[in-house]
């Protein structure tokens, strides 16, 4: 079916209870993929979930706390036992963390947002990447930060953990180019409606930036066209 184009796919899309996560959920269920959703909000989750198949679509949800890596590792093994492959993996979930200098920045708080914007990033290929493998054309999709790119001033915790995930994102890609389908893609969603926006930007008119829905539909068109490792684009 035409309208249908990812219709006997199956996707993961972290941090799916709001914002960008949910956004990108509904964009991929609507399109005909099965969608794993997870966060660590249930009653987010759930409402994600019946908004899904009350459009007619399918889903999974999949409470979790990505910074337990061992609840990954079960995930990964739930999933597997009853899908084959993974076709679709929309890495989304980060924490913003402490807005500083760079001087003031807590060894505590640093090992908090990396252990969620990089280590259970790493955890999450590591354990999809054998499902991923199986995927005729898997993609893998992550949702980065211009602050990954170009340093800017109090922002050197947050940039520093989207930087290392980009790398990371890249180098796997790299690795699966010429010896599988899995295929790697970086997205900056640019200024758009969210809690984490709304937390940096405590005194921005929420109405003045786009609404997670349009960073959305960009991933699922991504994901139906496919594209090659190294994609990088940005949201405006």
């Amino acid at each position: 079916m035409t309208d249908k184009p990812l219709l006997n796919q199956t996707a993961l899309v972290t941090g799916a209870s709001r914002g960008i996560g949910a956004a990108t959920a509904l964009a991929l269920a609507a399109r005909g993929a099965h969608v794993v959703l997870t966060a660590r909000t249930a009653a987010g989750l759930e409402e994600i979930e019946e908004t899904i198949f009350n459009a007619g679509g399918s889903a999974t949800i999949a409470p979790l706390d990505l910074t337990q890596t061992d609840a990954i590792a079960r995930l990964a093994t739930a999933i597997g036992e009853r899908w084959q492959a993974l076709d679709i993996m929309v890495l989304n979930a980060a924490t913003l963390g402490s807005l500083g200098a760079v001087p003031a920045i807590e060894p505590k708080e640093l090992a908090t947002i990396m252990t969620l914007n990089v280590s259970a990033q790493a955890a999450l290929i590591t354990a999809f990447d054998p499902m991923l493998r199986k995927s005729t054309g898997a993609r893998v999709i992550g949702l980065t930060s211009s602050v990954a790119r170009q340093p800017r001033a109090y922002w050197g915790l947050y940039g520093a953990s989207k930087a290392a995930f980009e790398t990371l994102l890249a180098a796997y890609g790299a690795e699966m180019s010429q010896v599988s389908k899995v295929r790697t893609a970086l997205i900056d969603p640019g200024a758009t409606r969210t809690v984490m926006r709304a937390r940096a930007y405590p005194g921005e008119d929420p109405n003045s930036v786009k609404e997670p829905s349009v960073v959305a539909e960009r991933i699922a068109a991504l994901a139906v066209a496919g594209f090659e490792t190294g994609h990088f684009e940005r949201v405006d």
